[in-house]
């Protein structure tokens, strides 16, 4: 049987992994992190947080890739629509990889926040985008 320590020890550990680090908190909602601290190192609380969070970033990305596209040239939107697929798939594919079948709940949590991760990190590079055209 585990100990209240020693799972606290690993609950500190998974939220210490999957809290993104420095300038990625400033991309991430304020209710995200509330959710995160109560979530309490519980996998399942913790892949809901990141799964709602994942739902607000997405809305900013579509968001953000309507606005941007709206202002190129036909050429520039055939462009953007390509790698836009391209990071599509990319995404996929980069967290589908961080699931390791062998990894444990720490992989499933991993797996979630590198989408959530992913998807925010492209939703503020289309934002800055917009802004310098």
């Amino acid at each position: 049987m585990m100990s209240f320590f020693k799972y606290a020890a690993i609950a500190g550990l998974i939220a210490a992994i999957v809290q993104p680090a420095g300038a990625a908190d400033e991309d991430l909602s304020q209710a995200f992190s509330i959710c995160m601290d109560q979530a309490g190192g519980v996998t399942q609380s913790m892949i809901e947080c990141i799964g709602a969070e994942t739902e607000r970033q997405d809305v900013l990305l579509n968001k953000a890739y309507k606005e941007v596209i709206a202002g190129l040239s036909s050429e520039r939107k055939q462009q953007l629509q390509d790698v836009q697929r391209l990071w599509l798939k990319y995404r996929k594919a980069n967290c589908d990889f961080y699931y390791d079948p062998d990894g444990g709940t720490l992989a499933r949590v991993s797996a979630n926040d590198c989408f959530m991760s992913a998807t925010a990190a492209r939703a503020k590079e289309l934002e800055a985008f917009k802004q310098q055209h």
